[in-house]
């Protein structure tokens, strides 16, 4: 609780959430009008729903797993990026994964989404950029470094977002990730060249 206490935008962002899926739960008009939606979108211009899909969830376990990964990297990402910084890579990764769902889904136009996926999974890259030999545990169970993470996470969201059979959308966390590694490289520069001394001093 004290990190978050000390992180205000991940617990803003948490309450938002929060409140958002709360809402949708007990309303499904208001779900249908925020999800991400692929024929609202191109056919009405509802471009709005690439964000506000973002703050929904489709049930509390789908909640509370993202909102555990929001508490668990939030704090670390926005202590390294300051408040301004880690908001800008949240909103990124969240338009970023909304946007490469819409491109992979586009002549699905009933396909429909949502889910904070797409922002965790580039606050989790940018936190593997951080902290690259930090060990994550991947499926809860097999330790590994962060970088190897990175790429594993990468890699998985790639394969499982090429299958028809889908329930889970994988699109949304590729391009969440790419887009949390590109904007925390603009946001914060010297990430990279830290990266590489880091890794430089391990195998070094």
């Amino acid at each position: 609780m004290d990190s978050l206490i000390a992180s205000p935008v991940t617990l803003g962002l948490l309450v938002l959430n929060v409140i958002a899926s709360l809402i949708a739960f007990q309303n499904p008009r208001f779900m249908q009008q925020n999800v991400l939606w692929i024929r609202p979108m191109r056919n009405n211009g509802e471009w709005y729903r690439a964000l506000s899909s973002g703050f929904l969830h489709v049930n509390s376990p789908h909640l509370l797993l993202n909102m555990y990964g929001l508490w668990l990297f939030g704090p670390i990402c926005e202590h390294v990026l300051g408040g301004v910084g880690f908001a800008i890579v949240y909103f990124a990764s969240l338009l970023g994964g909304s946007l490469w769902a819409y491109l992979h889904n586009q002549n699905a136009p009933e396909y429909r989404a949502a889910g904070a996926s797409g922002a965790l999974s580039g606050m989790v890259l940018a936190f593997c950029l951080f902290e690259p030999f930090a060990i994550l545990l991947a499926f809860f169970v097999i330790p590994m470094w962060g970088i190897v993470f990175g790429i594993l996470y990468v890699g998985l969201s790639y394969a499982f977002s090429m299958r028809a059979d889908r329930v889970i959308g994988h699109e949304a966390h590729l391009g969440g990730a790419v887009a949390g590694v590109i904007a925390t490289l603009l946001v914060r520069p010297e990430t990279f060249s830290e990266f590489v001394a880091q890794a430089a001093q391990r195998f070094g």
